[in-house]
């Protein structure tokens, strides 16, 4: 599929049901997502991932009822997140030149969850902030079961405890969503599972690494 049809219907799903989600191995390439995985793993066999909060500013809540992940900002200034960047660059142009979001600018994350993490159901942005407006989560894992857990659990934008989509964490795989419309969880996890969120914001200026939940 040429891209700009990957980018039509990337944007048919983020209009028609508020989410979507698609594998993007042809567009980042497969060098680009094992070496994603290989720094990913890295972070986390030497311990540099910092347990996960909810909430703004410089004191997140890190509740463990309702959120278990570990995360490392990405600042893209190297290879491989300089050719994610990239690829999240034409990503925010084509939706912006599509859906006329007015997206400025998005920031990234690695997350991994051990067995027996999960993040419980949320919303991504609340309504009206105009900051996250579309949430990205990329996936980072071989092999991936259902038996292993660790699914991405979409609810429906009109119906919050109806689910809409269910997606695993598969090498290669993205979901797409409308961060102030769609309610997901990530299940528990039954093995290592390795993954990245981005968002594609509104707002111009960045906010320290330290004010990020």
């Amino acid at each position: 599929m040429d891209k700009a049809l990957w980018l039509d219907e990337l944007a048919w799903g983020l209009s028609e049901q508020s989410w979507m989600s698609c594998d993007i191995t042809p567009w980042l390439g497969l060098k680009v997502l094992r070496s994603l995985q290989q720094e990913i793993i890295t972070l986390d066999q030497n311990d540099a991932l910092k347990t996960a909060g909810t909430g703004r500013g410089n004191a997140p809540v890190r509740d463990r009822s309702v959120r278990r992940d570990k995360i490392a900002w990405l600042q893209g200034t190297e290879s491989p997140q300089s050719e994610l960047f990239g690829f999240l660059e034409s990503l925010r142009q084509g939706l912006n030149q599509r859906l006329f979001l007015g997206l400025k600018r998005f920031e990234a994350h690695y997350a991994t969850y051990h067995r027996g993490d999960f993040y419980r159901a949320h919303v991504d942005s609340f309504q009206g902030r105009a900051s996250r407006i579309v949430s990205l989560v990329l996936y980072l894992n071989d092999d991936w079961q259902p038996t292993d857990g660790g699914a991405l659990q979409v609810f429906n934008r009109e119906s919050e405890n109806e689910v809409s989509g269910l997606v695993l964490p598969e090498m290669g795989r993205v979901a797409l969503f409308m961060s102030e419309e769609i309610r997901h969880e990530v299940l528990e996890a039954h093995r290592t599972r390795y993954s990245l969120a981005c968002w594609l914001r509104q707002d111009e200026i960045a906010l320290p690494v330290s004010a990020l939940i």
